[in-house]
């Protein structure tokens, strides 16, 4: 999970109202249902100390939530009578929760966005490509391949005389400069986009030409899928379920590959500053101080969240600077933070994660994770 769409609730100070809330209209009372899920938002925030014009920013926010098209649920996040950002939530908050605090608290989200790695889709025939990238909850067509197209193609038959020749190679020649257009075009496209996962879709033999076209390290994030058009009228039914199987078992081995770097550069657990796999010192971090120390240094790359892990409720001491964070109180100051203020470590943590571009991964329970619930793969060694 990249967090750079966070970063507007880092250019203000707090405190900040921040809801979770189930939006699902699926049942006959849903409508009072709503309407008592929102007044337990109220009741929360009032009870947490929250001043009446954010309440009211809220309120007024989830008043005009739609009858219909509603995704499972919605984060808001408030300050100074404002609604800052309110994001779709691709699973269904339970229970709805509503906290007053100096910093958003921003740690459900990982397990709430529902969020699927960015692909690029590229839906190919033998006049070029449709190039579609799909992100959580939208899809949209950035570009398209135009191929070369002869004039002599769309014949029934080859004709059967000395011209069979001729013909079956100019085809061929067409194709192979088509195919190079469509390769061409996903290579440029690749950076621009943010995407994780390259699928492509089409006949066989046209797909399998613009796949061995593609940069190696295109390759390697790419894969096929046999279900799916470029007509208008095509079905997306069975290419859905193609992509959405791509996506999970991407997403399964960048989890176990960051894992397996995790564990390979902490050497012994609660250890920071082992020497791991590739004789590389120190390039992991597990447990509040190791990775609070790496965060504030602008090393982590990858931050590791356990659910229900026993550190992330622990309170560290923060400043207004996204990378002024310490254990102790007396830290803080030393740092020239001359009010700490407390705050949770898992908050704090994501918040300095997305002011370094850093990546957020969930392990859920049942895979072993860091001890505590935090850990990070660090981007360089201390």
């Amino acid at each position: 999970m990249e967090l750079g769409f966070l970063k507007p609730l880092f250019e203000r100070l707090g405190p900040w109202a921040s809801v979770y809330i189930d939006t699902t209209r699926t049942t006959e009372d849903a409508q009072q249902q709503q309407k008592l899920r929102e007044r337990s938002v109220a009741s929360q925030l009032i009870d947490g100390g929250a001043n009446a014009y954010t309440c009211r920013a809220v309120m007024d926010r989830l008043a005009h939530e739609p009858a219909s098209g509603a995704p499972p649920g919605r984060a808001l996040f408030a300050t100074g009578a404002e609604v800052v950002l309110d994001i779709p939530l691709g699973v269904t908050p339970v229970p709805t929760e509503a906290t007053w605090s100096l910093l958003p608290h921003i740690a459900p989200l990982p397990a709430l966005i529902g969020e699927e790695p960015t692909c690029l889709v590229a839906y190919i025939d033998h006049t070029g490509a449709d190039i579609e990238l799909r992100e959580t909850l939208r899809s949209q067509t950035v570009a398209t391949a135009n191929g070369k197209e002869w004039r002599g193609r769309g014949h029934r038959s080859v004709p059967a005389d000395r011209h069979e020749w001729h013909y079956r190679n100019k085809v061929e020649n067409t194709w192979n400069e088509t195919a190079d257009i469509i390769a061409d075009e996903l290579a440029r496209q690749w950076p621009s986009n943010g995407a994780q996962l390259l699928v492509l879709t089409g006949d066989s033999r046209e797909r399998r030409a613009v796949y061995n076209r593609l940069p190696e390290q295109l390759r390697a994030v790419t894969v096929e899928a046999e279900n799916g058009g470029r007509s208008p009228g095509a079905s997306k039914a069975v290419l859905d379920r193609q992509i959405a199987q791509a996506c999970e078992q991407y997403t399964q081995a960048h989890l176990e590959e960051a894992l397996n770097r995790f564990r390979a550069g902490r050497g012994r657990p609660g250890e920071h500053g082992a020497r791991g796999a590739d004789s590389n010192p120190g390039n992991a971090a597990e447990g509040v101080p190791a990775v609070v120390d790496a965060a504030r240094s602008h090393q982590v790359g990858t931050l590791l969240l356990g659910q229900n892990g026993a550190d992330a409720g622990r309170d560290v001491w923060i400043g207004p600077g996204v990378d002024q964070l310490a254990v102790q109180r007396g830290e803080a100051r030393a740092m020239g933070v001359s009010k700490p203020a407390p705050a949770r470590a898992d908050d704090a943590l994501l918040r300095s994660a997305a002011a370094a571009d850093a990546e957020v991964l969930l392990v859920p329970e049942g895979m072993q994770g860091p001890a505590g619930g935090l850990g990070a793969v660090l981007r360089w060694s201390a």
